[in-house]
Formats: structure tokens, sequence, C-alpha cells
């Protein structure tokens, strides 16, 4: 018999037992791969601790901001490389979002919150205005957000195009979240007809808010546990179909805290990925650390989750790629990476410039007024390890404003003591004239002045924990002055004295540092229980750096920022002479002989 095809019926037979015995892979020729299930992309853009930089700006040089590495800052660099990177994935879906510490640390946002503030002008904020343009999608709030009190905060949230999240901010009435945990995004991934993802993301601020903040949330709002909040909420976030979730922390990634353990951990990112299941990537801020791309292993899953941090002042912009599967109406992320991108390799965006013009034009103006003539340059280049007449300058004033204030009154016989920190390196009074900038640029933090009172046993432990910031340097070897401090102890966390002398062995281990303490101007030893009302700035009064013995009530707090009072003192006066205020009362020493 012969088919219609013109085969016989034998032919047919050893065709269809071969057929029987080919692979189960209809159509496909043997050795062919199978075919790979379609994929789709998605990328967040992360930004974080821009600080109210808008401008690539360096208001206290007023030139155009440069490092050593030539690195640049400000929204508008960012702004350009967020632009470029939404262009080249025109189609496809692009998430923006920022981690914190963003209307505080340039004069341009001082300005706007001390000397016009928006609560009373209705302007809207630069860094709303900057932030607005780039269309983020959320930001999470930083601890520097709560710097200029909760009415300041509430107004810049109303200004912003976007979502402003804090999950474990809460009321201290109800106990329930004082900002928006948490939101959800439907994403279109591709073109007409693409899948639709959801992502949840989670912010997360720092539970140092009590206390760096104390005076502007005590007995409103209260800060839980970063770790405890995410494990409370992302499994809530899943049930409400996020397909995908990230998180935006202030954060850091060490596991350590400035403070002291009485508060939740302070810099808890690592920690957060090993023990909350569910979370495919963190976006992380807080400690300015450059980290492009970090994966920290999930304890319960295994699964690796993906960090990163993009440095501080928008230097570097966070790139997160990923790589999805959709089966059966579930997303599988199959791929993910991230990386960070340098603003210095791009100009910066017109439309942010115009947008903040007017702002950054009026703060130019106001820092480059003249306050005070300096008979003399004063720089703050060797303060940490020398006393020097720009840091006493800082004591003096405070000295004088407590104890005019303490005049008459219950501590009036009590000597005034001080404390301060070289917060910068590079700050001068040139000789001649001294401009708001050129004070802003030695005291960079809007700290207020406060006073309490220590006994002689208080200061010299205070003395020995802020001498920690000194390597040891055993008698005859070379002290490198540029290495001169333990690099885990910032500038910021070292402290000196006036009103008492004292020296600091750095051939000693820490904690036996401090081998005289005297009454100023004499050889009398301060007694232990001595009592001294000293002046501090109130971050470190509320327990900021975690000093010993200063957390305590305040005898003096009158809410009058620090740098203004520089300002005031400098303006009343019209001359800043070191021969006013300048009394060498400390030094650093090896077996008794001095280092300098």
């Amino acid at each position: 018999m012969t088919s219609s095809s013109g085969a016989s019926r034998r032919q047919v037979l050893a065709v269809a037992a071969a057929a029987a015995t080919a692979p189960l892979l209809a159509g496909t020729p043997a050795g062919a791969k199978p075919k790979q299930p379609k994929t789709w992309d998605l990328t967040i853009l992360g930004t974080s601790d821009t600080h109210g930089n808008v401008y690539n700006w360096d208001y206290y040089r007023d030139a155009e901001f440069d490092d050593s590495k030539h690195n640049d800052v400000g929204v508008a660099k960012l702004a350009t490389l967020v632009n470029q990177i939404r262009a080249e994935r025109t189609g496809r879906a692009t998430l923006v979002l920022d981690a914190g510490d963003t209307i505080q640390g340039t004069p341009l946002a001082t300005y706007y919150a001390k000397q016009e503030p928006i609560t009373s002008t209705g302007e809207t904020h630069p860094m709303a205005r900057a932030m607005n343009i780039l269309k983020y999608d959320a930001v999470t709030l930083g601890n520097h957000e709560f710097n200029y009190g909760l009415p300041l905060l509430a107004t810049w949230i109303e200004q912003l195009g976007f979502p402003a999240l804090a999950a474990n901010a809460l009321n201290a009435k109800t106990g329930k979240p004082a900002f928006l945990p948490y939101v959800i995004k439907e994403v279109k991934l591709g073109g007409h007809g693409a899948p639709k993802l959801r992502v949840g993301i989670l912010g997360l601020t720092n539970p140092g808010v009590a206390i760096w903040d104390k005076g502007n949330v005590e007995g409103r709002l209260v800060f839980a546990d970063m770790v405890a909040t995410a494990a409370k909420w992302v499994p809530e976030m899943r049930r409400r179909g996020a397909d995908l979730v990230v998180i935006s922390a202030h954060g850091g990634d060490s596991g350590t805290s400035s403070y002291g353990p009485e508060l939740p951990n302070e810099n808890p990112t690592a920690l957060i990925a090993e023990q909350v299941p569910g979370i495919d990537a963190i976006l992380f801020g807080h400690a300015h650390n450059e980290v492009p791309e970090k994966f920290v292993t999930n304890r319960t899953t295994g699964e690796r989750v993906l960090t990163s941090e993009p440095s501080k002042w928008g230097q570097r912009l966070t790139r997160m790629d990923f790589t999805l599967t959709r089966e059966k109406g579930r997303w599988t992320v199959t791929a993910k990476s991230a990386t960070t991108l340098n603003t210095n390799t791009v100009v910066e965006d017109p439309a942010v410039l115009a947008a903040v013009r007017g702002q950054h034009a009026k703060t130019v103006e106001y820092v480059n007024r003249v306050v005070a003539r300096s008979s003399v340059e004063l720089s703050a280049a060797e303060s940490r390890y020398k006393d020097t007449p720009i840091l006493d300058f800082i004591n003096h004033v405070q000295t004088e404003v407590v104890t005019e204030a303490l005049a008459g009154g219950e501590y009036a016989g009590l000597p005034v003591l001080s404390i301060a920190a070289p917060f910068s390196r590079t700050a001068v009074f040139p000789q001649g004239d001294v401009r708001i900038r050129d004070v802003a640029g030695l005291y960079v933090y809007d700290n207020t002045l406060e006073a309490v009172v220590l006994t002689g046993a208080e200061v010299k432990a205070y003395l020995e924990y802020s001498a920690k910031y000194f390597k040891t340097f055993p008698v005859g070897t070379t002290v490198d002055v540029e290495n001169i401090n333990d690099t885990n102890v910032p500038d910021y966390n070292y402290d000196v004295f006036s009103g008492v002398d004292y020296d600091i062995d750095i051939a000693r281990p820490v904690g036996q540092r401090i081998t005289r303490l005297v009454l100023a101007g004499t050889d009398t030893p301060v007694a232990a229980d001595a009592r001294f009302v000293v002046a501090v700035n109130n971050y470190r009064r509320s327990g900021g750096g975690n000093f010993p013995g200063i957390v305590k009530t305040q005898v003096y707090n009158a809410q009058q920022e620090i740098r203004q009072l520089l300002i005031d003192w400098a303006q009343a006066r019209g001359v800043i002479d070191p021969a006013d205020f300048f009394v060498p009362n400390w030094k650093l020493v090896r077996d008794g002989v001095p280092v300098f």
C-alpha cells in the first residue's frame, strides 16, 4: 500500500517508530537548548545624605566645591545622572529613592530654617524645589530632618511631590507611626501590554534622633528598633502584594552605635539584611561611606540581600539593577547588582539650578556679610592636637554667655568651664575682614548652647574619654600629626576644655592619659568633689558621642544657636583679637615632655 504522499506502509511505520524514541521536546532538534523564559529589568537609583547641597558650591569658601579627590556635590549634579539613566531606559521602569539627611548641612539649608524659615514665610524649601524636579518616588527621613523642629519638618514634607517615609518614628502617645511607613509602587516593566511589578519601599529613620534632637521630639515621638520595625512591616508589605521589597534606611552597616546601649542600634543595615526575611535590597545612608555593592546573606532564607550606600552630599549616585522573570503570576529576581556613579563626570542640571537660583544667590549674599575684623589670621588646622586661639574663641563666647546668664543665681559662685570640638580642619579667620561664612565654616553644626554642673571627678572622666581620640605613641617614636587620631573617632567627637589646665599623655594607654588636671592658672589639682558649671552644646549634652557624665539636667538652656552667638559677639566688638580670649591651657605630652 502506498500513502497519498507516495510513501509505503513500511516507511510510515519506520518513521513512527523513530518518532517514538525521539526526545520528548516536540519540534526541538536533539541537543538544542530549551527556550529561556522571558526576562524584564528594573533599575532603582538611590541618593542619601545630600545635606542641603543643591549647587556644586562651597559656601564657606565662596567658590565652586572641590576636595583632594575632586569630588563634586549637589542635587543638580545628581539630577543630570538620573535624567541620563531615565533617558537610556525610556519605556522601562526606573525608580528614584533617597535615604535621608536632606534639609541640614549647608548655609543654604540653614538660611531657610533659621534666617527666613519656611514655616514663617511659606516659601518652598530649596531642597523641596530641587528634589521635586528629580521626581523622586520616596524619601526616608534622616536624623537631621528633625534638627529644626517638627513644624518645619512637617512644612517641608507638605512641599514634596512624593512621600516621606519613617516607619519606626512613632507617636509617643498612640504608639502608631507618625509618618508614612511604606509605599507600594506599581511600575510597568516595558511597553504596551507589559506586566506590572509592585515594588514595596519601606523607610527607616535613625533611633539616635531621640538623643540628638531630644528637645524637639521628647514627649512627641519615640523611635523603635530598625530591625524589629523591618520585621514587622516587610511581611505586611508582602501580604499587601509587594513583589519586590526595598528598604531605604538611614543607618550605616557597621552594627555599632556612637551612643550607649539604652537606644536601639544606630547602624543596623547589615543586621536587618541578615535577620529579616523577604528583603531584596537596601539603600542605606548616615555613615557617609561609599559602598557600591555589598551582599548580605539572610540567615533564614539563604537569599543574598543587595545593599549600597552612595557616599554623601550628592557626590555619588547608587544604581541598582534587577533582572526578573514571571511564571504563573509570580515574580522571581534572577539577578541583581549595584554600583555607584561619580557626579563629577557630569554638568549640573539647568532646571534644578534655575529652580533654586534665587535662594542660592540670597544665601551667598548673606554669608558674605562682614561681621568683624581679625587682628591676625586664625586657623583651625592644628586644633586637634594643639591649643589654638580659634577654638578658644568658641569656648570664650560660650563661657561669657553662660556666666552672664547665671549671674546672681544659685550657680553664680561656681567656675564656668566650656567644651568645644574641632569640627573643621580647614576653617580660617583671615587677617582683616571676617565674614559670616568664616564663622559658619568654624562652627558647621546648628547646635544650641546649654550648661550643666559637673564634679571634678566627672570632668576628669570626660577628658579621659575624649583623649581616646589619639593613637598611642610610645616615647621615642615619631608622632605623625596626619595620623595622630584613631580613625574610629571622628574629629567632632574629640572635645577640649577651657577653664582648667591639663595634660594628655599620648604614650599612656586609653583611660590613663590625663596626667595633670589643675585649676586654671594654678598648680592646685582639681578635687574630685569640686563643682563646675560646664558650657556644652545640645548634641553632646543629649548624649551624642556617648561621653560620660554629661547627660543631666541643664542649669542653662536658652535655645540659642552657638554659631549665631559667635556672630553676635564678633559684631558687637568689631574686632577679633586673640589677646582678648586666647588662654593656652592644655597640651599633649609624653612622660611629661610636651609633644609640640
